[in-house]
């Protein structure tokens, strides 16, 4: 999947909302940004003891989707099979909290992200 794939792709799920974006990196960090607020708002769901929004279970399976089909496992070697795993574990969260699972780590995988994110806004190109 190309970045502009996948930025079409995350657009749809945002009903066109996000701004014109103009390098990769750009498309990766706002896929971080948005994750990482539909996980907030999904642990402050579970910390309430309220269903989950299913706005926010597709929005962040949507983002795992697009991170997970930008990685370049031939450049990102070892990197990238790294973020695979973790992404992969934030899917599966992702995926017990839609099928209503009773512990699904919700706050882990928003921790995850979190200093995915962080790392990610630090690396040269962010901004």
């Amino acid at each position: 999947m190309s970045y502009l794939d996948a930025r079409t792709q995350y657009r749809r799920t945002e009903d066109g909302v996000l701004p014109e974006l103009a390098t990769p990196h750009q498309i990766v960090e706002i896929t971080l940004r948005e994750l990482h607020k539909s996980l907030i708002v999904l642990a402050a769901a579970h910390g309430d003891g309220q269903r989950y929004p299913a706005a926010h279970v597709t929005k962040g399976l949507t983002a795992i989707y697009v991170l997970q089909s930008s990685l370049d496992f031939e450049k990102g070697g070892e990197i990238a099979q790294n973020l695979f795993s973790v992404y992969e574990f934030v899917r599966l969260q992702l995926v017990a909290a839609f099928q209503r699972d009773e512990e699904p780590r919700i706050p882990a995988a928003r921790t995850y992200i979190a200093d995915i994110l962080s790392a990610w806004q630090s690396m040269p190109g962010a901004k």
